[in-house]
């Protein structure tokens, strides 16, 4: 005689494991979403790092420190990786520095390098250079300013009745080769003569004046970018 099989009691509880299961997905979700939310700080922070990195072991000597509010700027912070890389022989002649402030990025040319004393032509063999630092400054939209800088020396030539001219004509001259030869956008330039008002160094010496002959070439992060006049669209 067979046996009769026993209807098995349905399971009532099953619900629990699929709830169980979907409390278990939605908290998985809410920690990646949490991670994600902080993501872009630690990158950034990795990458600064990465960058600092690569220069000490370079054997480039940096030319000045990484200020924690530019450190919040990764076009800037890449822009300078890129830049110090690039040129690195300009560097180690001191021709160029680069260096990270609070304004943003600063490239000074050395007049030595770039002009010839109380002129303002650009050097034609410093082309190349300066197309590296455009190639480097094109890939992002920052505003730009272009400062020109003299010693203390007075000036009075043929061209120049004095150093407030010599430093914006330097200025002007780098702001017209950026925008003709290398196809910077004139828009986001402005030029600025400093004369000898802003020095590095003392200039009661020929290497302090040498180094207060220069023009910076800024690119503005974004809180000095709000100090600039507005332009019209």
């Amino acid at each position: 005689m067979m046996k009769r099989k026993i209807a098995a009691h349905p399971n009532h509880e099953r619900w629990l494991v699929s709830y169980a299961d979907f409390i278990t997905l939605l908290f998985a979700l809410f920690v990646v979403l949490f991670a994600a939310s902080n993501a872009d700080k630690e990158k950034m922070r990795k990458f600064a790092q990465a960058v600092e990195n690569a220069i000490e072991h370079s054997g480039v000597k940096k030319s000045g420190p990484m200020p924690e509010k530019a450190q919040v700027q990764p076009a800037l912070t890449a822009a300078y990786g890129t830049l110090v890389r690039s040129l690195e022989p300009e560097l180690q002649n001191n021709q160029v520095k680069v260096r990270l402030d609070p304004r943003g990025l600063v490239i000074t040319l050395n007049q030595t390098a770039f002009f010839a004393t109380g002129s303002a032509e650009f050097d034609p063999s410093m082309y190349p250079t300066l197309g590296k630092i455009a190639t480097a400054i094109a890939r992002i939209d920052n505003p730009i300013r272009l400062e020109g800088h003299t010693d203390a020396r007075p000036i009075h030539n043929d061209h120049f009745r004095n150093n407030w001219e010599l430093s914006s004509a330097r200025s002007i001259a780098v702001l017209e080769l950026l925008s003709e030869r290398f196809e910077i956008t004139p828009g986001r330039m402005a030029v600025s003569g400093y004369a000898d008002t802003a020095p590095l160094s003392s200039n009661e010496t020929e290497e302090g004046r040498a180094r207060n002959r220069r023009v910076d070439i800024v690119v503005l992060n974004p809180s000095a970018a709000k100090e600039e006049p507005a332009k019209s669209p």
